[in-house]
């Protein structure tokens, strides 16, 4: 059964690019699987670009670098596998991955049934080198009607960068995430501009169906192929917020051998997740705090009658946010109020004469979990 709300595991791309092996994975494996991650709901561990040698087989069928994964792909799925999580690969919809390995196109469904026979059961799928003369939609619409009827059921995570109109004919495709940005980068502006990508393509997510805002950068710390600057701790619990706020799929993108009491505190907040991972999956709208786009609040209905607010600051300064209960869906008239709690600090909070209000510092995010009761 394909995952009906955002998937969630980890990536081998933002730190380690090219530099991955069997050891490296195996070892991540062991680490998600008896760690908090696990049980806070991440499951796939994905290698991105760069796994397989330069060439097909005489058979045209890929084949893994046996430098790096000495024991082969089968192997590496049977292990993740008795782990109790789920397997994830990568491939490009052009005559080359990103990196210019062996890519599928012209190769959709027999690459699709090698993906199955080695249990794979996540396919990330990148959008560069396409051919002239074929358009990205009409090359996904082949990948995924190649695994749909591969025989195993293997989620199609599309990665076209929000390219050539996207949102129009992603779901045409049988994706279920979509990358809707272009790379991300460990820094606040990248967090920053990814967000603002997102205002005016929120309609086209929902059930069994995500916009995907990039992997991950929490933890990185300036480390890594994406790492760069870096990021305060505050800089990435907005981060983190965010995603979840929108309902991106959650993919870890920093080393999980080293990550550090904060990094783990931000990945496994429960709070968050639950919204993240809540069954009914309505889509969040966005209001401006006085029509200042770095100054977005987030609203999004929960399954249980519940209202999640965030208030994210993204200027330099703090910010004083408020919004009346009447524009998020509850009339004065009604004689009903909010009642609730702040996530990150969890602050008791309500409604103060029909408004909810919130101070935030720079960089920084509150996110508000809201019941309504008699007054």
């Amino acid at each position: 059964m394909i995952k009906l709300t955002p998937p969630m595991g980890w990536n081998t791309w933002n730190t380690f690019a090219e530099k991955i092996n069997e050891e490296l994975i195996l070892r991540s494996a062991d680490i998600l699987a008896g760690s908090r991650l696990k049980k806070s709901g991440y499951e796939y561990i994905v290698i991105d670009d760069c796994w397989a040698k330069r060439s097909r087989d005489k058979n045209g069928r890929l084949v893994c670098d046996e430098q790096k994964f000495p024991h082969g792909m089968k192997y590496i799925a049977d292990y993740i596998h008795k782990k109790g999580l789920k397997f994830g690969m990568y491939s490009c919809c052009g005559v080359m991955t990103c990196q210019a390995y062996p890519a599928s196109c012209n190769y959709e469904y027999i690459d699709a049934e090698t993906f199955a026979e080695w249990g794979v059961d996540f396919l990330k799928y990148d959008y560069c080198y396409k051919p002239d003369g074929l358009n990205g939609k009409d090359l996904y619409r082949r990948m995924g009607l190649a695994l749909a009827n591969c025989g195993r059921d293997i989620l199609f995570s599309g990665c076209s960068w929000g390219a050539d109109n996207t949102p129009e004919w992603i779901g045409t495709t049988g994706a279920n995430m979509w990358r809707s940005t272009p790379d991300i980068f460990d820094t606040f502006d990248s967090i920053k501009t990814i967000i603002k990508s997102q205002y005016n393509i929120l309609p086209y997510g929902g059930l069994g169906f995500f916009n995907d805002m990039d992997m991950l950068v929490v933890g990185m710390g300036g480390k890594g192929f994406v790492g760069l600057k870096g990021c305060s701790a505050d800089e990435y619990k907005l981060h983190f917020a965010v995603w979840c706020m929108l309902a991106s799929p959650l993919m870890i993108g920093c080393d999980i051998r080293e990550t550090d009491d904060v990094t783990m505190s931000i990945l496994t907040n429960a709070d968050l997740i639950a919204i993240n991972q809540d069954a009914r999956c309505n889509k969040p709208y966005i209001r401006l705090h006085d029509g200042n786009e770095d100054l977005p609040i987030i609203v999004r209905a929960l399954e249980n009658g519940d209202l999640a607010v965030a208030f994210v600051n993204m200027t330099d300064g703090p910010a004083f946010f408020w919004v009346p209960t009447d524009d998020i869906g509850l009339p004065t008239f009604a004689h009903k109020t909010f009642a609730g709690k702040e996530i990150f600090s969890g602050d008791n909070v309500g409604a103060v004469n029909g408004t909810i209000q919130r101070h935030v510092a720079a960089h920084s995010a509150a996110v508000l979990r809201l019941s309504i009761v008699n007054k």
